[in-house]
This record gives structure tokens, sequence and C-alpha cells, in this order.
């Protein structure tokens, strides 16, 4: 059974749907869709006798017999029923109705076939209805108690997928058609392609969820749940999960587990009729999903629990694509049909919600937006239409991303955005990185010099399948479809075998019966233009292999013929059953007759009423050939075999039309509304009957009863009801729709009768309902038809208006072309054609207004294009160290061209700067410039200041010293010598104990060996003799070999700064060689202008041809490209105004005015040749080798003399010579520039193998770098592990170490109190004195144990001490014996001290007493110390242990990570370039084909491990030579120790009495060689002779003080005196006057008795005068006095109150 595919379907995996399937939860099982571009292959049902053949098994494959019985469950969920009836010719029988598919997304309706079960007239009316919850229902649900759903559980998958449908009583089984295999792929559709792991990629081809093995191939398959098909897919993050949505009513959402492939959940009611996309956030908790046409519905999924979390309406038009923020999972994007959307969760007052700002695109034009990216920053990255990138930031655009020179991106919309290792890759529908022709590739990301080509793993047709036939022959098929292929598939193998590309679509295809090609390997196909083409498969194999044949494959096809009958598209091919005739039909409405056996010649053809859907020629059991022919419009037509005629000529024919063909039509009406009405008449037939036969029996009735007086009361009552009987009402009219129902398929049943099925709904026109709210009411519609109808009216008088203003500027313009024919003084000017001066003015100002202003408007865009263009400098140029410049050679093709260098790249910075070149520090700086520096800085009164205060420092510094200074540094001087001198002697004496010290610590065991001859031995063990490879299992990686990520980045720079200095080398003899060429030419040409003027004054005939001068090509001088002057533009406009008049695309532009003019800014002479200043200058330079030429003169000159002839001959020899020399130079200067040429391009040649080599050396580092990078992470967490455990180690030895120092000390602490203990009873002991009775008493009084208290001492402690000192070990003899003599029953009293005794010993034994309870405490505590210490010493031992095993635990750890990282690294592949007689690996004088044993070394280290043997060979001997003569040395070292120990002994012996003879006894020369002054006194007698200096010096500045003052006193005191010399003076003349007075007072009279006022007044003056001198008088005194006492204070003067009012005045 191989059923074939009709037009428009995608798959034939649905062949059971002719059964009239049913899915279990939506009616439509299975149904085909149009945009899935698959073609699936089946099995039939094989009997037990039947060979089974190997095929693969889908999932859903296996049926374990279950009826389908539950499938009627669902039938009340189908939301449309579908009419279609099949209709016999020759008969009014009603057959039955099926069930019609759903309404797809593009809302296209689906084809269905016919079902062949019946049904009654009452399931005519039965129609179905969505199923809806009811809202009692959801309410219980939300408020009922929701229960967490066990991590475990999954649903059963075959109760969910959906199987196909069967009668009961059809006994057709279930599985009688199995999936095998599918050829299809559906490319349109969005996120049709995941990646579960690194081999499954999952895809959606029509009702099957595909899983194919990229390696194997092979394909397992799941079932759509609905059976409307899957609407999109999505992977989880982590690829455990896989989410399928489906398409129906209400479609679910289920997710599987991977890889089991079980249902684990399902989401249910998220959309109406389909899901658009589904997202996963990050971590995978969350799902979103956005329903299609007509909801679009948004809704965030707690997918594993079941329930949605938010929901919302996405946008009122379609939605493509919805997806998490990777960095922000409460952010989330969607875009469609013109917009995108930028949704955030958000807490609010009412709970989480949803909210969503739109995209505005400002003056950008609004896009319909598929592919999107969200990026790290919050920005988004979004496609466009026109194909470039918007850059999305706070819902608004910043910036528009194209290419360079405002190239769109893609030439065409952005399908997706993806961001790869930080760099941005688009897919286009324009072909670049996505294929839109149904293929899926492999491409490789990396975008190195060895990134592999992009690799076709499958490929598909990119559309629906339009046609498909089955071989005659064998198990092969062949497809076609609208994206311009014929494709050949074996089904048995699942293998595509070949396909042919061509101009236009295929829509038809029939494989040629084998009566007309016997091989079976010819298909006819038709295509869209209208051509029929036929197509031979033949083998490959068994043709000529031509050069460059790359691939053979196993069939091939190849183009038979080719002829065009229709103008349209071809619909339908056919054969006639004997095979000689084709007819082909189309929608040109015609059907084409061609005769096969002479080479398809036309026959004719035949008009239809409509374009033709199907041909279908009568089969054999038919008497007569008959060809049906199958109209979309509703008709068939019958027409009978066409007549050949025989040996016409083409040419002769008009037409090929055939107009005498007997052609049977038949069309259909409506049944369903006949068969209603005859359903109606039946019933009122019934109804009329049932009405008579009530009537007659009443009548009878009546008869009986009452005979003839009845029959006339039954006749009244008759007329009576005929009164009342109202009209019937009319019979439904018979309903013809206006779009007669398609046509499916039809095909002959027996002679004269055959099938048809028709496709469609019959209903009655529904009249269209009124959604819109705005929609206009009654009176604004016929306001609105009116207003219409005047805005018609107004533009067609603005057209008028318009035509009439064209006709007038016709004229106008032609008035214009009379005036400039006419003469130049009958013109008119241009200006008196203006009727107003004023308008063309207004004209000029509103045009100078509008520029202004559009300047203004786009002042934003010019300033935004700037900085666009200052980035993309930024950005492009100036890392761009240098061009890629091209040097030509002047004579040969050769040419050189530079690197294109860019900066050096990152790696390159991680080399760290040496010391020498690291900058100093702002400290380092400092201490080398010292703080002079910072002196130096300050300003010019510091300055001053610092030299003053240097003079008086030096003055200081140079003032002769006193005599008690100079005692003093003597006395000084002398005590630091003798304490010096001690200090050396005893330095020299610790020094000498510390190296004896050394030497006995140093000195070997007998047993000893050298730790560094252990080592080499060691080593020499491991490693000596054996060259180990890094891929050996046991190699160990040594410390200084260890690399890791930073390592390799250092190195990986090192190579780029190294590549980098080479390439700019080059680049710089380039670019001087490029500089040698231009002076070259410019020379050349001045050679050349002087060769031509030499040449002027030559005959002809004595010409040298000229050399020609070379050019610059623009690609040598790639930085002139952007160079450009005024001039340069005003060439290019006349250039492109003289291009625009001659339009003559053919011209070719010369000078330097053309497009590239601005190249080389060079002038063009009269000859093109190219001069420069610099051309010029040479040309003035060498133009001392030309000669003067004279000029031609106008007038006739006489005839040379012979002088002039010979003078003539002479120069023209010499001008000869010098054409010829000018030539020389011009080619010694090509060849010599050539031959640098050739040069450098050796070398460069070399370089570039050097290049490649270092590339290929960059990849092995970047590789190396990625995978140690990998390893960092984990190998950082072991290496700190080691070094803290090292770390802990070393401390805990540490403390060890301490532990026992601090015992060592401990224990001769211990030892130092026991001789203590020991010299006090010794001491006592001679105190006593011998023969002392007293003796006994006074020791055991010093023995006796007294309890003590201590102070501060907690209770317990005296215990503690007790039982410490009983169970002391080490007690002293004495002790012990005190012990034995306490046994003894003697009791004394040591309070008292016995008569007769020594007071004075018995006091020294209570004192000596204390002492030794002192000691002996101190003993037990540092015993007790001792004790702590050893019991810390063994627990730091056992730590020691623990932490060095952990340690070597943690190291072997270490070193496996290490030996894991170095075979990680040695599985990277390394490109070593190598030559023939390098490869030593041969095996019979060839290199086999396995090299996987091979080592690749250098001769260097072959030459070095060759020449190790010799040396190891010659040390070997050397080392026994060695061991010989050390064998000998320490025999001699041996005798010469004896020796020395006799000397030593005899040296000691004379030491020894040396110091009797001199010291009288042994002493010890260390103490009396350290024996000095004693330093405390002498510093005591230096501070007192300081003091008394100090002293003296002080008593000399008050004895001077005290002088000074006494000669101040002196001089006061004649002051004084002169003042009291004054005041006798003044006295003596006062009584002088008082005499004269008294006698002047005698001689006057009475009136003048008695004392006057001015006397009083004087006498009072004096009075005080006198007291105030005696006042200062008494102050002098007592100032002397003070003066002379020591530390007196100098009293202020005393000033009379007199004074005091004085000195205000005098101020």
């Amino acid at each position: 059974m191989r059923p074939t595919a009709r037009p428009g379907s995608a798959a034939l995996e649905e062949g059971w749907r002719c059964l009239g399937n049913r899915s279990k939860r939506r009616p439509p099982a299975d149904a085909v869709k149009r945009g899935a571009a698959a073609v699936s292959t089946f099995e039939e049902m094989k009997e037990p006798d039947d060979q089974d053949t190997d095929g693969e098994k889908s999932v859903t494959s296996k049926s374990d017999g279950k009826k389908s019985l539950r499938s009627s469950k669902s039938e009340s969920r189908s939301p449309v029923q579908e009419d279609n009836t099949f209709l016999e010719d020759d008969t009014d029988e009603t057959f039955n109705e099926g069930e019609g598919s759903y309404l797809e997304e593009d809302s296209d309706e689906e084809r269905l076939e016919g079902s062949l079960s019946s049904f009654q007239y009452d399931d005519l009316q039965s129609t179905t209805v969505p199923q809806q919850t009811p809202a009692p229902a959801v309410e219980e649900a939300e408020e009922e108690v929701k229960k967490k759903i066990s991590e475990s559980f999954f649903y059963d998958y075959m109760e969910l997928a959906s199987m196909p449908f069967v009668t009961l009583d059809s006994n057709i089984p279930l599985d009688l058609l199995t999936l095998v295999h599918s050829f299809g792929y559906d490319c349109r559709k969005r996120a049709n392609l995941q990646l579960l792991d690194d081999s499954i990629a999952i895809y959606i081809a029509g009702n099957q969820l595909i899983f194919l093995n990229l390696k194997t191939k092979e394909q397992i398959y799941l079932r759509s749940s609905s059976g409307e098909g899957i609407g999109v897919i999505g992977v989880h993050p982590h690829k455990t999960y896989f989410t399928v949505a489906e398409k129906g009513s209400f479609p679910d959402i289920i997710i599987y587990e991977y890889p089991s492939l079980r249902p684990y959940r399902i989401l249910r009611d998220g959309t109406e009729k389909g899901y658009a996309y589904v997202d996963f956030n990050y971590s995978g908790n969350l799902l979103a999903s956005v329903g299609s046409n007509p909801d679009y519905t948004l809704t965030i999924w707690n997918w594993k629990e079941e329930q949605p979390i938010l929901r919302t309406k996405a946008f009122s038009q379609e939605v493509f694509k919805v997806t998490f923020n990777p960095d922000n999972e409460e952010q989330l994007t969607t875009s469609g049909s013109g917009h995108i959307k930028f949704w955030e969760m958000a807490f609010t007052f009412t709970g989480l919600k949803l909210q969503g700002s739109l995209g505005r695109f400002g003056k950008t034009i609004t896009t319909d937006i598929e592919g999107y990216m969200e990026l790290p920053d919050g920005k988004v990255l979004s496609g466009s239409e026109w194909g470039n990138m918007l850059l999305w930031e706070g819902g608004l655009i910043k910036v528009e991303l194209c290419r360079g020179t405002s190239k769109s991106c893609h030439n065409g919309p952005i399908n997706q955005i993806m961001l790869y290792e930080g760099e941005v890759i688009t897919v286009g529908s324009d072909g670049y990185v996505r294929d839109a022709n149904g293929a899926i590739w492999k491409l490789d990301l990396s975008f190195s010099n060895i990134t592999q080509d992009p690799e076709c793993l499958f490929s598909f047709h990119s559309g629906a399948i339009e046609a498909v036939a089955v071989s005659p022959l064998t198990y092969l098929m062949a497809t076609t479809a609208l994206d311009c292929s014929v494709r050949i598939y074996d089904f048995a193998s699942k293998t595509p075998l070949a396909q042919m590309k061509f101009k236009q679509g295929g829509t038809a295809l029939v494989w040629v019966p084998r009566m007309v090609n016997f091989t079976g390997a010819q298909i006819i196909v038709g295509f869209e233009d209208g051509v029929v083409r036929i197509l031979e498969l033949y083998d490959p194999k068994g043709l000529t292999i031509f050069a460059g044949r790359k691939k053979i494959l196993d069939a091939d096809i190849q183009l038979k013929q080719v002829f065009k009958p229709h103008t349209a598209c071809v619909t339908a091919l056919a054969y006639e059953r004997d095979g000689e005739i084709l007819a082909t039909g189309s929608k040109d409405q015609t059907v084409f007759f061609f005769e096969v056996e002479r080479d398809y010649k036309p026959i004719g053809y035949i008009n239809t009423p409509g374009p033709v859907c199907q041909l279908m020629w009568s089969p054999m059991s038919h008497p007569e050939s008959t060809l049906l022919i199958m109209c979309e419009n509703g008709y068939i037509l019958e027409a009978p075999l066409p007549t050949i005629k025989q040996e016409e000529d083409d040419h002769d024919v008009v037409s090929y039309e055939i107009k005498d063909m007997c052609i049977k039509c038949f069309h259909f009406s409506s049944v369903k509304s006949k068969i209603l009405r005859l359903i109606e008449i039946e019933k009122r037939e019934r109804q009329r009957e049932l009405k008579e036969k009530i009537r007659e029996e009443r009548r009878n009735k009546l008869a009986a009863e009452m005979g003839e007086d009845g029959e006339k009361e039954f006749q009244e009552e008759e007329e009576e009801e005929e009164e009342e009987e109202e009209e019937e009402e009319p019979l439904p009219e018979i309903f013809i729709p206006s779009t007669p129902s398609p046509i499916l398929c039809g095909f002959y049943s027996e002679p004269g009768k055959f099938w048809v099925s028709l496709f469609g709904i019959e209903t009655e026109p529904i009249p269209e309902d009124i959604e819109d709210p705005k929609a206009y009411s009654i009176e604004n519609a016929r306001r609105k038809r009116e207003h219409d109808k005047l805005m018609k009216e107004v533009g067609e008088i603005k057209a008028q208006k318009r035509e009439q203003i064209k006709a007038l500027r016709s004229e106008f313009c032609k008035l214009l072309e009379m005036n400039e024919k006419l003469p130049k003084h009958m013109q008119f000017k241009r200006t008196d054609f203006d009727v107003d001066s004023q308008i063309r003015a207004e004209m000029h100002r509103k045009t100078a207004f509008k520029i202004q202003q559009v300047e203004k408007e786009l002042a934003w865009e010019k300033e935004k294009h700037e900085l666009g263009l200052m980035k993309l400098k930024n950005r492009f140029r100036d890392p761009l160290e240098s061009d890629t410049i091209v040097v030509h050679a002047i004579l040969s093709d050769h040419k050189i061209s530079s690197y294109r260098l860019v900066q050096p790249s990152k790696y390159s910075k991680f080399k760290r700067a040496s010391q020498s070149e690291r900058k100093p520090s702002k400290l380092d700086r400092f201490e080398k410039e010292g703080p002079g520096r910072k002196d130096s800085q300050r300003d010019a009164g510091g300055s001053v200041t610092i030299q003053e205060e240097s003079i008086v420092e030096k003055g200081k510094k140079f003032r002769p010293k006193t005599l008690s200074e100079i005692i003093v540094e003597n006395q000084i001087e002398k005590t630091r010598k003798l304490i010096l001198k001690a200090e050396r002697a005893q330095l020299k004496i610790q020094q000498r104990k510390k190296e004896w010290e050394e030497l006995y610590k140093s000195k070997p065991g007998d047993d000893y060996e050298d730790p560094k001859d252990l080592q080499a031995i060691k080593e020499a063990q491991v490693y000596m003799g054996d060259f180990n490879l890094k891929t050996a299992p046991d190699y160990k990686i040594p410390e200084h070999m260890r690399i890791n990520a930073a390592k390799k980045e250092e190195e990986l720079g090192h190579l780029d700064s190294l590549v980098h200095g080479n390439k700019r080398h080059m680049n710089k003899c380039i670019l001087s060689l490029r500089d040698l060429k231009v002076a070259v030419v410019e020379e050349i040409q001045c050679l050349v202008e002087e060769l031509k003027n030499i040449q002027s004054t030559l005959h002809i005939s004595k010409h040298i041809p000229i050399p020609k001068i070379p050019q610059i090509h623009p690609e040598e001088v790639p930085e002139k490209r952007f160079q450009y002057d005024e001039e340069t533009l005003l060439n290019f406009k006349q250039q492109q105004m003289k291009s625009n008049d001659e339009k003559s695309p053919g011209v070719e532009q010369t000078g330097s005015g053309g497009p590239v003019g601005g190249f080389l800014k060079l002038s063009s002479g009269k000859d093109g040749d190219l001069t420069t200043r610099d051309s010029i200058s040479r040309s003035s330079k060498a133009s001392t080798f030309s000669l003067d030429i004279p000029k031609c003169l106008e007038f006739e000159k006489a005839e040379p003399t012979d002088v002039e002839l010979e003078i003539m001959k002479r120069d023209e020899i010499k001008h000869v010579y010098m054409q010829q020399y000018l030539v020389n130079r011009i080619k010694e200067l090509v060849v010599t520039f050539d031959a640098e040429l050739r040069l450098l391009r050796h070398q460069k040649l070399k370089l570039d193998t050097q290049m490649k080599l270092s590339d290929l050396h960059h990849v092995t580092l970047f590789q190396e770098i990625l995978l140690l990078k990998n390893f960092e992470k984990q190998e950082n967490v072991l290496q700190e592990r080691v070094n803290s455990l090292d770390k802990e180690e070393q401390y805990m030895q540490w403390k060890i170490n301490e532990t026992l120092k601090e015992m060592e000390e401990k224990k001769n602490e211990i030892t130092k109190l026991q001789e203590q203990e020991k010299a006090l009873y010794a001491g006592f002991q001679a105190a006593i004195g011998e023969n002392n009775k007293f003796a006994n008493f006074l020791m055991k009084v010093l023995k006796k144990k007294i309890k003590r208290v201590k102070k501060k001492e907690v209770e317990g402690d005296a215990d503690e001490d007790e039982e410490s000192e009983e169970s002391s070990e080490e007690e002293s003899s004495l002790e012990s014996d005190e012990d034995e003599s306490e046994s003894e029953d003697e009791v004394f009293d040591d309070s008292i001290c016995p008569t007769n005794c020594d007071v004075a010993l018995f006091e020294l034994a209570l004192q000596l007493r204390e002492k030794r309870l002192d000691i002996e405490e101190a003993l037990v505590e540092e015993k007790k110390i001792v004790d702590n210490l050893k019991k810390e010493y063994d627990t730091l031992s056992k730590k020691v242990k623990i932490v060095a095993t952990n340690l070597n635990a943690a190291e072997e750890a270490l070193e496996a990570y290490q030996r894991e990282k170095q075979q990680r690294l040695n599985e990277l592949l390394v490109v070593i370039p190598l030559k023939l007689h390098q490869i030593e690996y041969v095996v019979f004088g060839e290199i086999p084909s396995d090299l996987s044993g091979t080592l690749v070394f250098s001769n260097h280290a072959l030459r070095r491990l060759q020449e190790r043997i010799r040396e190891l060979q010659e040390e070997n001997s050397k080392q026994q030579k060695l061991n010989k003569e050390w064998r000998e040395r320490r025999k001699q070292l041996i005798r010469e120790k004896r020796e020395m120990t006799k000397t030593i002994h005899k040296m000691e012996e004379t030491v020894r009495q040396l110091m009797i003879s001199k010291f009288g006894r042994v002493v010890n020369l260390e103490a009396l060689q350290t024996l000095s002054v004693n330093t405390t006194l002498e510093e005591l007698k230096i501070r007192k002779l300081r003091k008394e200096l100090a002293n003296a010096k002080e008593m000399k500045m008050w004895e001077e003080k005290i002088a000074q003052m006494r000669w101040e006193l002196m001089m006061k005191t004649k002051e004084h005196t002169r003042k009291l010399y004054q005041m006798n003076d003044l006295c003596i003349e006062k009584k002088k006057l008082d005499s004269r007075l008294n006698t002047l007072q005698n001689q006057q009279g009475n009136a003048f008795q008695g004392p006057r006022e001015a006397d009083v007044v004087a006498r009072e003056e004096v009075t005080e005068l006198i007291q105030l001198q005696a006042e200062r008088i008494s102050a002098l005194k007592e100032e002397i006095a003070l003066l002379r006492r020591k530390g007196g204070l100098i009293l202020p003067p005393i000033q009379s109150p007199r004074e005091k009012e004085i000195q205000p005045a005098d101020l």
C-alpha cells in the first residue's frame, strides 16, 4: 500500500486519515499541517507470512491493542463541524457526513477526506460546542487547598498521545499504518530546532516531534496529544526537560523528562488556540508562554506545580517571542508584529503583577521584531525588517546599528540574535548564518584561521510539499515543492538520494509508468510557470569520472525533455492507461494532450470552466478510455480519448485547440438544503395523511350513529374546519452557496460511475456582527457617506486644477524654449517673464527659511552621525597601526604587501615590567633625592636662615675647646677604649666558642651521608638515563615545569609581542621600499623630461624609444584614500555634470578628477605624466646634465660654416651619448628597484612562513589557556590546601622546636636551682665549722619543712605543691639524709635558740632555710612547667604526624590533578610541519599510515642526549678516580687526627705549667681577658667631672654678673651723691632766701603782717620735694641691699605722684 499525497499536504505521516480518524482529545486526529515540509513513509500491516523489514520504531508505534472508545469523550470539544459529502453522478442517494478539521493559525481550512461510515438524518443536525469550565467549578477549584505534586510523579504517555479513530464495525486495526521515517523539517516555524545534548536535536514535523541523532541519523518520534499539531517547543537550561506546546482548543503544554521521554507535567488553559513561544528562566524554575491568535495571552508558570503565577494579555497583535532576562529573572521581553515590550514582575500593594512597558520607536519606522537579545547591562538589542539592529534602553531606541557605508546588517529581517563569548551573532532570513531552504547546518563559531567550513547535516524541503510519487519498480519516492527543487528518496534505506534545483517551484509530479519507460527511472514534473519537465534518474558511477569531480553519489538526476504547454502553474499530470497519451492540467483552465510515443508531440488542448485540480483516466475495466477532469469550482468534465492525427505538420497548425471533442459536463448543487426541503415535505405529507385518517374515522363514526344526518353534520364541520385552516408555511428554499465547494478528489468506480469528494462547510450566510464599540451609527454613517462624497468631489476639483497648472507649466516651458531659439538681441530676459518680482523674492526667502529650518532639524542628526563617525574611527581606525600597502614591481608582475597591523593584544600587556623598566614610586624618588631636595624647594627667606644657622654651627664647631672639655673627652676616650678592648676580647671568646660549637655540631657521625649526595643519587636513579615523556602515565611534573593560565597568558603575550615586532619591522621595510619607488618614479620623470628635450634637438632617426614612466598604484598609497581638496571636489563635480550631460555610462573618465582622483595628489602634465614639487626640484637639479638648446629663430639662417657644422656634429654626438646615458640610468633605477623588491619579497615569504607557524602556535597556546582556565579553579583549591597544610606543618614544627628549646631552658634552670641548693648547704656547713656540738640541731633547723602560704595563692595549690614535693624524684642527698633523720621520734623547738649556741649561726640557719624553701618552690614550679611542656610536645608530635599524612595526601591529589591536566594538554593537537628527510620512522622504506606511536623530537635534544651518554661515561670514570683519591685522603686524615690529638695534650700541659708558674694556680683566661674597668663607676666619674665643670662655668657667670651689678651700683651711688650735693646747695640757697624774706618782712608795715598764700604754697612745694627725695634715697638703699644678696630682683624706680602727674603732660 503506497498512499500518495494530494497537493497542499505537507506530510504522508497520516496515511490512515482516509478512514475518518478522530483524536482522543481533539476530533480532527493527526491533521496534516500545510506549513510542515515533511514526507513520511509507512508500513502496511503485514500478514504472518510476510517478511518483516528492518525499520525504526516510533515511540508511539507500539500499540497495546486498546480500542479508541475513550476518543468519544473529547468529541464535545470540537468547535466547528464541517460537511463533507460524497455524491455519485447517477443517483440522489445521500451519504454520510464526516467531521472536519480546525482552522490553522493562518485561518486556512484544511481539506478533509470523506468517511466510509453512514449516519442517520438526525445526526445531520448535531453540532458540537467547545468545552468550557463552569464558573462554580472554577471557584471551587480556587478555594480548594492546592496539594504539592510529587517529584517522582509522571503521566502515562499512551493516555496522552493522539490515536487513530475507526468505526467499530469497520474491522480495521489501529496499527494498519506504522510511521517508519520522516523526511522533513519545517524551517519556517520559529524556534523549531533545539539541542538536547551534543548529538540530539529535536524539531517539529507535522503532528510529530522528531528526535534526531546528528551522528547516527536515527529518529525517535513523539506524537502530538491534541492531534491538531504542535505550536512550539522549548528546552530546559539544564537539558533535563523539554516542553511541547500543542495546538487546538485550549491546548496543553506538556513537559517531558529527558532522556526517559516520560510526560512530567501538564500546563492547562494557557491560551485559546495555540502557543507562539515558550521559554524557561535561567534557573529553570519558571516557564513563560505566549499564545497566538486570538488572545495573545502571556503566562508565567510554576511548571513543577502546574500552576500559573501571572497572566496578562501581551499585545493586541501577533506576538512572536517571549524570553526571560538571563541576568535578571524578574524581567521579560516580548516582541512581535510592530512592537517590542519590556516586562517586569513587581510587587504592588495588590500583590505580584506583570508591568509592561511598550517600546517607542520615535523617528524610526515601526517594524516587526522577531529576533532580540538581552545584554548583561540591561539593554536589549533587537532586529528589524530592513536588516539593521536597534539598541533599546528604557523603552527608547538609543542607536541603530548597521555596517559600514550605511549598509544594512542583513538584506531582510533579522530572525535571531545571540551573544557568544563577547561577540554578537545575528541570524537573518537572507541566508546569512540561517538557511531558509530547509537545511540543518553545523557552524564553527571560533572564527579563527582553523575554522572549519559550514557543514550541511540534513537537507529538506523548505515549504509545503506539492506533490509526491512512488516508483512502480523500487523503493524510491519523488517529491517536489515550491522551493524550486525535486528530490528523490530511498525510503527503504531512509536516505535522500538526489535533488535538482530549478528556477520555479514544482506543483505536480507523476512517476512515468513502466509501459512508457521500462526502466522505471523517469518522472514528469509540472512547475509554477507552466513548464513540464521529464527527468531521468541514473547511476553516476557508470559514467566516466572527469577531472575535478570530488564526490560520486549513488544516484543523480538529469533533464530528459522539457516543454511549456500552459501559462499558469501545472496542477495535474496523467498518463493514459495504455501510456500513449499524456494529459496536463493547469490553473489557466486548459487541459493539454501529448502523444508520448512521438517524443511528446502536442495533440491539442481543451478549455475547462475552471482551474483544473485533478486528472483521472479510466482504468482497464472500463470499455472506453476517458479522462475525468475535476475543476476547483465544482465542475467535472469527462473527455473521450483525443483523436491522433497522423503526419500533420506543426507549421500548418494555427491553434492546438480541440473544438470538436464531445465532452460531458457535471455540476453539483447543494444537497443539505435539498435534504431539509424533502424532510419538510415528507413531514407535511405524514401530517396530512394522519388528518385524513382521523377525518375518515370520524365520518364513519357519525354515519354509523346518525345516518344521513351524520353525513350532513360531518360536511358542515368539514366546511368550518376548511374556513378555520390557515395557510401553510412556505417550504424552505434550496440554499446555493455563492462559492461552490471545492473538489478534493475523485475516481472511477464502475463503468459510467465515479466518486467525488467535496470540501467545505455549507452554512447559510450569517450577518456580520458589529463588535467595534466605535462603529458608526446609522446617522453618522450617512453623514460620513456625504462627507466622503464631498471630499471625493473636492479631490476631483483639485485634480482638475493640477492638470490645468500642469498644462500652463508645459506651455511656459515651450515659451522659454522658443525664447532661447531667438537671436541674443531679441531674447527676453528671465526676469521679464515674472509677472510680479516680489513673488520670486518671497519664494527665495521661504526657500532659505525652509533650508535653515531643515538644518536646525538635522542638527541633531548631524551631530549624531559625527559622533558615530568618531566612535567608528576610534573603534576601527585608531587601533590600526598600519594598513595594507601593496608595492608592485616595475618590470615584472611581482608584488609585496605589508601586514595589516593592529595594536598588540591584551595578552602582550601581561608581561610585568622589570625592576629597571618599572617607574620609581614616590617613596623611591624621595629616598633617592633625599631631604635636601625638599629643602631646596623652600623660599629664599628660609634658605637664608638655613645658611645663617649653618654659619653659626660652623662657628661653634671650629671654636677652640676649653681645658675642662679636653679633660672630660680624654677621660671618656680612655674609658671607651678600655670597654671596647674588653668587649672585643669577650666577643672574640664568644665567637671562638660559637665556632667550636658549630664545628662540633657539624662533625658527622660514622654513618653520616651528605644530603646533597643522597639527593643527587636519588635524582640519578629516577631521572638519569631516562628521558621521561609527558605522555607517560607515570610522568611526574617538576615544580619548575608546572604551568597555569597566568604563565600561559604571559607566554602568549610574549609570542604576540614577537609577532607584532617582526610584522612592524617588515612593514617599515615595505614602507621604505614604497618611498623608494616614489623617489624612483619622480627621478624617472625628470630623466624623461631631459630625454625629451635632448630628442627635440636630434634627428628622428637617432631617437631611442623613451622608457615608460612607472605608475603609482592606488593600493601603494592607501593613506591618501581619504585625502581631498577643493580642486578635487570641483573636478569631481564637473565630471558628474559631464556624465549627466553625456548620459553615456561607457565613457571613461581621465585625470585627477575621477572617483579615485583624491587618491594621490599628483597633477597631470600635458603627457599625462605624474609630477610633484620634488620632481620639479629634481628636474631642476637634473637639468645640469642637459645642454642649452638653441631656440628656433623665426627668420631664416644662413648656411652654417664648417666650424658651426663641426660644433653641431659635436653637440649631436654629445646628445646621443646623453640620450643613451639617460636611458641606461632609467633602466638601472628600474632594475635596482625590482631587485630590492624581489629580495624583500623573499624575506617576507620566509617571515610569512614563520607567521603561519606562530599563528598555529598561537592557536595551540590559546587552546591551552582555555583548558588551563577550566582546571585553574580546582587546581587553586588543591594548591591552597597544600599550602595551608604546609604552613600548618611548619607552624607545628616551629612550636615543637620552641617547646624543646623551652624545655632545655627549664632543665638548665632546674640544674641551676639544684646547684644553688647544694651551694647553700655547703656554705652553711662551712659556716658551722667542724666539731660544733649544735651542728645537727642547726642542720635540722635548716632542713625543716615548713608550710608557707604564698601570696595570691588559690586554695588547693598548697596541696599540689606538697604532692609535687613528695613525688619529686630528684632530691638532693642532703634531703634524703634529712628524711631518714625525720623518721626518728625526736621533737625539737626551732623557735628558740638553745643555750650556749651561737645566735648568729641560729639566725643564719633561719635565713638560709627561707632561701632553701624559695629554691624548693621554684624547683617545683619548674618541674611542673617541664611536665606540661612534655605533654604539649607529645600532642604536637601527634598533630604533626596527622598533618604530614594529610599533606602527603594533598600533594598526591595535586600531583594527580597536574597529571590529568598534562594529559588533557597532551590531547591538544599541535601542528608541526616536517619535511620528508626529517621523518625517520619508516617501514620497508615507506611512511606507515598509523603515526600514533611516533615521537616528534628535535635534533638538538637528540644530540644532547647522545652527548650526555658520553658525558656520563666520562663522569663515571672521574668519579671512580675521585673515590679512590678520597679513600687515600681519609686514611691520611685519620693519621693526622691522631698526631694532632697528641699535640693538643702536650700544649694543654704546657699551658697549665705556665699558669702555675705565673699565677700560682690555674686561672680562667677568658675571665682574665674580659676583665675591664667598672663601667658604672667610670660613668659616674665622668658625670661628676661634667657637673663640676658646669658648676664652675655657672659660678663664673654669676661672678661676672655680680661684678657688673656692683659697677652699676657704684654708678647709681655716684649719681645719688651728685643729687645730694645739689639738694644741699638748694637747702643753703633756701636758707639764704628765707633770711632775706624775713628781713623784708621785718621791714614792712603792719599791713603786711601775717603769712601770705604764696609763701605757704612755696613752702608746701619745698616740703613735698624734700619728702620725695627722702623716699628716693630710701628706695635706692633698699635696691642696693637687694643687689648685694643672691637672687635679688631689680624693682622699677619709685615715682612720686607729682612725676606721675607731670609725665602725661610731658608726653
